[in-house]
């Protein structure tokens, strides 16, 4: 029994103790300086947020930003602007060349595209013409794709991405002649820089969302 008594004791006395501290911790602490009141507490990012602005989506299956670029499309996309302009929409280089990747007013036309004011102030526009420009190259070199996919020329892995990419900078045709010539015939341009130069920049990127298309054009896309 007096066991009991004193066990029960304790109980109390530390209940007490508990008490006391608690009134006194709520009398010390100024609780208001962790007020919420007034702040905006929603951080959630639209999906149709992106790095570049209000960019329309251009075409189902393709994305215009993700923070996770990697070796997508996306990726490939991105970098070869940054790599051609800074991402510049309004470039124009010393040799003429135009917008964020970088056209030639003949490959322009032959994607449809004829207004050079009208492109260089569109962003959605150039972003079209890169996908058009990439979609017809793609359809030019699918058989040489084919065949040197995997192998290595000048020491370089040859990838779908790195001959997509030398089309985008010396033209379809100067990639099938350095394919060909099994890297002997490697086009410059007027900066120095060579195809062997984009197939190693530009190596190992997914491109199974683009189609080939040999009738692209950027406005109906």
């Amino acid at each position: 029994m007096v066991k009991n008594i004193a066990s029960y004791s304790a109980i109390v006395f530390t209940m007490s103790i508990l008490m006391f501290t608690s009134v006194s911790v709520e009398e010390t602490l100024d609780f208001s300086k962790y007020a919420t009141d007034g702040l905006v507490l929603d951080y959630t990012v639209s999906q149709d947020a992106n790095m570049r602005g209000n960019v329309e989506p251009l075409n189902e299956g393709y994305e215009t930003f993700s923070p996770y670029l990697g070796k997508s499309f996306v990726g490939f996309k991105e970098a070869l602007g940054f790599r051609e302009s800074g991402g510049n929409y309004a470039s124009i280089n010393t040799y003429g060349y135009l917008g964020k990747y970088q056209f030639g007013k003949g490959t322009l036309k032959l994607i449809g595209v004829n207004n050079v004011e009208d492109f260089l102030s569109n962003p959605q526009l150039q972003e079209r013409a890169f996908i058009a420009n990439a979609q017809r190259n793609k359809w030019i070199l699918r058989r040489d794709i084919n065949r040197f996919v995997g192998k290595r020329i000048n020491n370089i892995l040859v990838t779908e991405s790195g001959i997509l990419a030398a089309a985008h900078l010396a033209g379809p045709g100067s990639v099938k002649r350095y394919l060909r010539s099994y890297g002997l015939d490697n086009f410059a341009d007027g900066y120095g820089t060579t195809i062997a130069n984009y197939m190693q920049r530009f190596s190992g990127y997914d491109m199974s969302f683009l189609k080939a298309n040999k009738r692209a054009k950027a406005n109906s896309l």
